[in-house]
């Protein structure tokens, strides 16, 4: 039968409201029942579990969801989620934590600083190394106003034909008067880089220009984002068209083993040595420690473990560094 400390889990999971917590722990005593031999039992375990789960992602009928979708033209270039993440769920460095705070307040109080004929803070460039954050810290402030995000896709939007790339970048920015959101240029170098450069072409000097022109004139009340890995690149007007440059960074070990302790929380550890595992990850993005988890998560379910070692996470954290590496 169950452990009593499953048993406690589960209980405490079910009157916090936290389902993917029950659902782990269910799942972990089905593995613990089929592994005592009690294979019928482990098997309607299972599967009360999957109706719960098939049950709770139904939708409700009686509840309209509003959901605006790029129309005409604008569907090739826009793509639409509706994010639920917080920023409670990401694990950041103080000062991006401190202009993304920043930002959601001002945004709140959208109105009131209007009314004093001031702009709240609407247009951030993300700068960093690949999986540090910038993509997720997009998803986070349309979760947290409650907003649609519309990431751009650039293969749709650059073209080789001569003014057809700014027409369509019009047409976005027609979109971000229309309909408010949270508006994500992500690989923003492919048209923000310098005017001048050896390999440049008189086309995107010319899309550069235009977005230039157009992210000076916005007046809407969607916030815009450019994301990109290589700062050093971009073109020096675009600084000062952005309200806010938010540069991300590698994980320092405190946040390291904060991140450990977050992407762990659903399962059952066991005597973890969170300052041998830091030093491991260290150099590691917060992508390639999330998926550092989850490799070491499946690998118990798939061998039946109830629990996750520090030995079970080394091996996956050691094949990210030689990823890495290459």
């Amino acid at each position: 039968m169950a452990k009593a400390d499953q048993l406690k889990a589960l209980l405490k999971s079910h009157f916090e409201g936290n389902d993917s917590h029950f659902f782990a722990v269910a799942m972990q005593m089905a593995a613990a029942e089929a592994k005592r031999g009690h294979g019928k039992l482990a098997q309607e375990i299972r599967a009360l579990i999957d109706e719960a789960k098939a049950k709770k992602s139904a939708p409700v009928s009686s509840l309209p969801i509003p959901i605006t979708t790029p129309r005409g033209e604008l569907s090739s270039l826009l793509s639409v989620s509706y994010p639920k993440l917080r920023l409670s769920d990401m694990v950041l460095l103080e000062s991006v934590s401190e202009r993304l705070k920043r930002l959601i307040k001002e945004q709140r109080q959208i109105k009131k600083i209007r009314s004093y004929g001031l702009m709240p803070r609407k247009k951030l460039l993300l700068v960093g190394q690949p999986g540090t954050g910038k993509t997720m810290s997009a998803t986070v402030l349309a979760g947290e106003l409650g907003l649609p995000l519309f990431t751009v896709r650039l293969d749709s939007l650059m073209t080789k034909y001569m003014g057809e790339t700014a027409a369509k970048l019009r047409l976005i920015f027609e979109s971000l008067n229309q309909t408010r959101g949270v508006y994500l240029f992500d690989e923003f170098d492919a048209i923000g880089s310098q005017r001048g450069l050896l390999n440049d072409v008189g086309e995107i000097r010319r899309i550069l220009n235009s977005f230039l022109q157009m992210i000076e004139q916005d007046t809407s009340d969607s916030l815009i984002l450019a994301a990109t890995n290589h700062p050093e690149i971009l073109d020096h007007a675009l600084f000062r068209r952005f309200d806010d440059v938010v540069e991300f960074g590698l994980p320092p070990k405190e946040l390291i083993e904060q991140t450990l302790n977050n992407k762990l929380l659903q399962f059952k550890k066991k005597d973890m040595d969170w300052k041998r595992l830091a030093e491991k990850a260290e150099g590691l993005s917060y992508a390639d420690i999330t998926r550092a988890c989850e490799d070491a998560i499946k690998d118990a379910i798939i061998h039946d473990r109830e629990e996750v070692s520090t030995e079970d996470l080394l091996k996956p954290l050691q094949e990210r560094q030689s990823i890495r590496k290459k």
